[in-house]
């Protein structure tokens, strides 16, 4: 490469000063060679400018008009400005103004044009675009293109705009035209008196499936005939005699339905009046042997509806026996029989219903389904995989009035020979159902809000703690748990009569359908549960049955943190005493939190490890006096401080 930018005195001296020539001296002469040369550059460059300027010239002699060659469905736009060309176009594609399109329907024709129906030459954007090629694009794709319609031509399609909606208008036009109602041949009834009217074929164009047609043919741009597709639907025409007379047989009588073999408290039977069985009758067809008949029967949604409203009382769920371990013999006793679950079989009494009616039968049995339990009264302890108790756990209840000890008896009832399969979930709530007086249940003293008061169903919780400290002490998954709000004796007590502070934070409180307990059995084995209460001991027992897996457990606790004093004693008048008459309705007691850690372990595995946190609000005494009531505070009180 030559460096342009060295010092001129740095070139050699025959090039830093060439020789001048005289005017007056001799030119050399130049070779034929040379002159060709010369020629052949001139010639080059002429071409150049020509290929330059002629794409220029061109477009000059276009400017504002359509390049030559261009043109739409056959018609030349050469030399056109896009408002001629709009204008012939317009006048000399004439399809949507006066092609036809023919909607038939059998012998009845409707003929429209493409404009009727929303179809219009979009002249001005069709001039454009022929006013646009050449002009788009790359310089080479412009220039690409100019050449192409000079020496070829380049052929357009017009563009077209369809507005749906006059076709939609005019199809309905049709179909008011061509759609009638069905009558269906009825059973008329004047009372309990059978009538029978005649009817007509219902007849409905289906529009989006014309219109669906009808674009197709629309992007043919060319007359066609776009066939309706008519819906016909015949009514159900009946014999006379034959129908009238079926329809009059099963107004004859009451129909009767009944359970077969029914117990003692089961419902039923159920009688519909003929004057109710007239509003059910329908007319039905049936397709058989390749032909159509017409049958009278009843409405199978109304017939549907009236036995969906009677299944509830027929609905019996299947219940497993239950059982109690014999520890000498090892076996399962039986202390409640399984329940076989059954429901009414809607569909299958539908069919029976209306074939019995039209055979002259009213009295007809439902048909029913039956589920057996997963455990039957047959069921043995090796089947169920119950060998031994794997955990027990006994609290105490020193104190409690005998209303706390009978919701605990009721309570505790509903769990004993209950069973539990490998992986179910059990839920106190589900089992305990309505806590009422109206269940059995009794007034006795609850923690509602932040205070202690009469209400139904106290006690309950002993129950459900127990039972959290069964499962909780067997290893079991704590799949739901809920403290009280604030410590409870009870829940501390000690066989001898004191308070164990560790166990302050292994309570657990249910108040269905609100609040519950609820505890898996992730072993392999069945679990059975019983329940023993010693009212006069006031002790509640709860045993585990099942088959061990080898689980162990280890638990700590921090024993009571941030203990909060008790508050100040309360005294408030209850116009419900007697003067002089003074009540304690609730017991100080210190506030604290509490975390309680479990870990079990299987085979040097840890298999749960859970930490139970427990913040128990500091609570007060609370004394009731009666009107007039001067001695304060009170040397006794009605209940004993369970602390």
């Amino acid at each position: 490469m030559t460096d342009y930018s060295r010092n001129r005195n740095s070139l050699p001296r025959s090039m830093a000063h060439p020789p001048l020539r005289s005017s007056s001296s001799p030119e050399r002469p130049t070779s034929p060679l040379g002159q060709a040369m010369v020629a052949m550059v001139l010639g080059l460059g002429l071409l150049a400018l020509l290929l330059v300027m002629v794409p220029v010239v061109y477009g000059m002699q276009y400017n504002g008009r359509i390049f030559s060659g261009v043109s739409v469905s056959g018609i030349d736009l050469s030399g056109k400005t896009p408002q001629e060309a709009a204008a012939r176009l317009a006048e000399s594609i004439t399809y949507p103004s006066t092609g036809k399109i023919v909607f038939q329907d059998g012998s009845n024709v409707w003929t429209a044009t493409p404009n009727q129906l929303g179809l219009y030459l979009d002249s001005q954007n069709t001039a454009l675009a022929a006013y646009q090629s050449g002009r788009v694009g790359t310089l080479t794709q412009r220039y690409v293109a100019r050449f192409k319609a000079w020496y070829a031509g380049i052929e357009l399609s017009p563009l077209f705009v369809w507005n749906e909606q006059p076709a939609m208008d005019y199809l309905q036009g049709i179909a008011s035209q061509v759609d009638k109602p069905i009558i269906e041949a009825t059973i008329g009834l004047q009372g309990v008196q059978v009538t029978v009217n005649s009817g007509q074929v219902g007849r409905k164009v289906d529009v989006l499936k014309a219109q669906e047609a009808l674009r197709a043919q629309m992007q043919s741009l060319q007359d066609g005939i776009v066939p309706l597709k008519v819906d016909e639907t015949p009514p159900v025409i009946l014999d006379a005699s034959a129908q009238a007379a079926l329809a009059q047989q099963m107004l004859s009588a009451p129909l009767v339905l009944q359970l077969e073999s029914p117990g003692e408290n089961d419902p039923g039977p159920w009688t519909i009046e003929p004057s109710v069985l007239a509003s059910m009758l329908t007319i039905q067809r049936v397709e058989s042997g390749g032909s159509t008949a017409y049958q009278v029967a009843l409405d199978q949604q109304v017939l549907r509806t009236y036995l969906e409203g009677i299944a509830p009382s027929l609905l019996r769920w299947p219940i497993n026996a239950r059982f109690i371990f014999n520890d000498e013999t090892r076996q399962l006793e039986v202390i409640q029989d399984s329940v076989i679950g059954r429901s009414l079989d809607v569909e299958t009494s539908l069919g029976l219903i209306n074939q019995k009616l039209s055979e002259g039968a009213h009295t007809i049995t439902l048909d029913m389904e039956y589920t057996n339990p997963q455990v039957g009264d047959d069921a043995t302890a090796e089947q169920l995989g119950i060998t031994q108790d794997v955990s027990v756990y006994t609290s105490y209840f020193y104190g409690s009035s005998s209303e706390r000890v009978l919701n605990i008896e009721l309570a505790s009832s509903r769990f004993h020979g209950l069973l539990i399969p490998p992986g179910g979930t059990l839920s106190m709530a589900d089992v305990l159902g309505d806590i009422s007086l109206d269940s059995g249940y009794a007034e006795a003293w609850i923690i509602y809000g932040d205070r202690t008061i009469k209400g139904v169903g106290g006690g309950v919780c002993q129950v459900s703690t127990t039972l959290f400290r069964t499962a909780f002490f067997g290893g079991y998954e704590i799949d739901e748990r809920y403290s009280h709000a604030y410590r409870v004796g009870y829940y501390e007590q000690t066989a001898s009569g004191g308070h164990d502070s560790d166990m302050a934070g292994l309570d657990a409180t249910v108040y269905p359908p609100l609040v519950d307990f609820k505890f898996t059995n992730d072993t392999n084995y069945w679990l059975l549960m019983e329940t023993y209460v010693n009212a006069s001991a006031r002790t509640l027992t709860w045993k585990f049955y099942s088959t061990s897996d080898g689980r162990s457990v280890d638990w700590q606790t921090t024993g009571l943190t941030n203990i909060v004093d008790a508050l100040d004693p309360i005294y408030e008048e209850n116009p419900e005493l007697a003067k002089g008459e003074i009540r304690q309705v609730d017991w100080a007691v210190e506030g604290a939190d509490i975390s309680v850690t479990r870990t079990v372990t299987r085979g040097g595995e840890v298999i749960h490890q859970d930490t139970f946190n427990t913040h128990y609000m500091p609570w007060r005494d609370i004394f009731q006096y009666g009107p007039g009531t001067e001695d304060m505070p009170p040397e006794a009180t009605e209940t004993p401080n369970p602390y």
